[in-house]
């Protein structure tokens, strides 16, 4: 009997006409959706970040390599101490990190975390931050790579968060 009303239930569902609204799933997002953490009072902007150039290479086994072509606004903060706010993306197990990288964009979408090296710092701290979805404002000396063509182009050593 029981069985007897799951079928009737199972096949009524599959006639019944399900209203279809004039869009099924969201729209994807836009490049335009996506804005970086705004910058902290007396700190460094992104877009100044982002303004470096990657000029990329193809290496003699085939990967794509890249070095930075920093403008002056960014080789000017070279060595200095700087205040940066960003996203927090962990490299170590636990809930406080001591080397971690911040991104300009938020890590929500598992599509849309590529970014590219004017769009990260590689951060080691001496205290642990600890690890949270919001953002971090870190402030240490900023130091300029990528010139190895490892893809790293800032670094902040020695950093704290504020």
């Amino acid at each position: 009997m029981l069985i007897r009303l799951l079928l009737t239930a199972v096949l009524a569902l599959q006639a019944t006409p399900v209203a279809v609204s004039a869009q099924t799933r969201p729209v994807a997002p836009t490049e335009s959706v996506w804005k970086p953490a705004d910058t902290p009072p007396g700190g460094v902007a992104w877009s100044l970040l982002e303004s470096t150039q990657e000029i990329t290479r193809t290496d003699a086994r085939g990967y794509v390599v890249s070095k930075p072509s920093f403008p002056a606004g960014v080789l000017a903060l070279k060595g200095k101490k700087v205040k940066v706010s960003g996203y927090m993306m962990p490299l170590q197990n636990g809930p406080n990190q001591t080397h971690f990288v911040l991104l300009a964009y938020p890590p929500d979408c598992p599509f849309h975390l590529n970014p590219s090296p004017m769009q990260f710092i590689e951060v080691k701290t001496e205290k642990g931050v600890t690890f949270d979805y919001g953002v971090k404002t870190i402030e240490g000396v900023l130091e300029l790579g990528g010139q190895d063509e490892g893809g790293v182009f800032y670094k902040i050593n020695g950093g704290r968060a504020l």
